[in-house]
């Protein structure tokens, strides 16, 4: 929160009056006496600046001054008044704890409003990471394809390069890197690299991933599965979140409402705004919560079991898209091995010799049938007693 006076001050550093007084006059321009003897009048502030038209004036000075000092600092942290949606970030806000249910957390109860936020932050964690995800893998292919054609003239060949055999370059060349290392590490390693390859091999082969148009195919529409399910998780999570504000607005009407129904009946002026002044925090309260009511409820008069039957619901919805979305991690995660294996293979140039053809590759069955055999060769030196370890 953030408070701010609405007094004026003087060019003398002293307060200036925060309202004046003004008699109400007739059509003929006279006072208007009142029953009471006194003359009818109201009060009008001085100045406008609690005019809801200058809140975003305030919070932007805040702003401006806050991140100012952030910089100066060295700290990486900006604020930033607009709303998630303003700034066109996917990302469900939380619910306001309030006092009483943040002592509760405090002191490690679980409440209502509590929970809601674990869910909330759940839910944004998992649709960050996929939304990540996916992102960088469809920039990456937008980058292989730029590439493409210098590929496709190192290999001197009028086709595009297969997935699998640029895994197979991929498993040659963290090879060729090991050439100076001791037989033991260098198997270990090879073992664990051609796991991995075989294991990127077989997921292409399993979904029919052959070129890079069938990568890029493969990305998009891992991202036309993933879109919908996090816009409609993320719906589900507002509207879980509008149920709780509707609830709690609706206790605090509840609560307050004998002391705005006092208020209303109070006719004389003076005792009015005595009552006012003395229950502000109270009124104010109140009026926050008809005016919530009236946004999200439509009406004061809330169906608790309704509403409670619809947070179950959209509960349950909730857990289901999660476990949709988890369902995908497989499948980002092995399109980002393939990215990671084919990326090394691009960058060190080990597609062609200089100067003449592509090196002749080897089929994946053999890689495998080459590499059983080291391994047996290896269990074998392994049993034999006092015996140096080599390849």
């Amino acid at each position: 929160h953030i408070l701010l006076t609405l007094r004026a001050i003087d060019e003398h550093g002293k307060w200036l009056p925060k309202a004046r007084k003004v008699y109400d006059l007739d059509e003929n321009g006279e006072r208007i006496r009142l029953a009471s003897g006194n003359w009818k009048c109201h009060k009008e502030n001085t100045v406008d600046w609690n005019d809801q038209k200058y809140a975003e004036v305030w919070r932007h000075g805040w702003e401006t001054i806050t991140n100012r000092y952030l910089e100066a600092a060295g700290r990486p942290e900006r604020v930033d008044l607009r709303s998630f949606e303003r700034q066109g970030i996917q990302q469900i806000p939380t619910v306001h704890l309030g006092p009483a249910a943040h002592q509760m957390e405090k002191r490690g109860v679980e409440t209502f409003l509590g929970n809601l936020n674990r869910d909330i932050r759940a839910a944004n964690s998992l649709m960050q990471s996929i939304r990540s995800a996916i992102r960088g893998l469809q920039r990456w292919i937008a980058d292989l394809n730029e590439k493409k054609q210098i590929l496709l003239d190192a290999l001197e060949q009028a086709k595009e390069p297969m997935l699998s055999d640029l895994l197979v370059d991929y498993f040659n060349l963290r090879n060729e890197q090991r050439s100076d290392w001791s037989g033991k590490a260098k198997l270990k390693c090879t073992v664990r690299d051609f796991e991995e390859v075989k294991r990127a091999v077989d997921y292409l082969k399993a979904h029919s991933l052959n070129t890079i148009e069938d990568l890029d195919t493969a990305i998009s529409n891992l991202n036309q599965t993933a879109a919908p399910l996090r816009r409609q998780l993320k719906q589900n999570e507002n509207r879980m979140r509008a149920i709780a504000q509707i609830k709690d607005a609706a206790a605090a009407h509840a609560k307050l409402k004998p002391i705005h129904d006092t208020f209303i009946k109070k006719n004389f002026k003076l005792t009015k705004d005595a009552y006012a002044a003395q229950h502000k925090e109270e009124l104010d309260t109140f009026n926050k919560a008809v005016r919530t009511l009236m946004k999200l409820n439509g009406s004061t008069a809330v169906d608790f079991s309704a509403l409670d039957a619809e947070f179950s619901a959209l509960q349950s919805g909730s857990a289901e898209l999660r476990t949709k979305l988890e369902t995908l991690q497989p499948d980002v995660s092995a399109l980002k091995n393939i990215r990671k294996y084919i990326d090394m293979v691009l960058n060190k140039q080990q597609l062609s010799t200089p100067g003449g053809k592509p090196p002749e590759k080897e089929s994946v069955l053999k890689q495998l049938e080459q590499l059983q055999q080291k391994k047996s060769n290896y269990k074998t030196i392994s049993t034999t007693p006092n015996r140096e370890e080599s390849l």
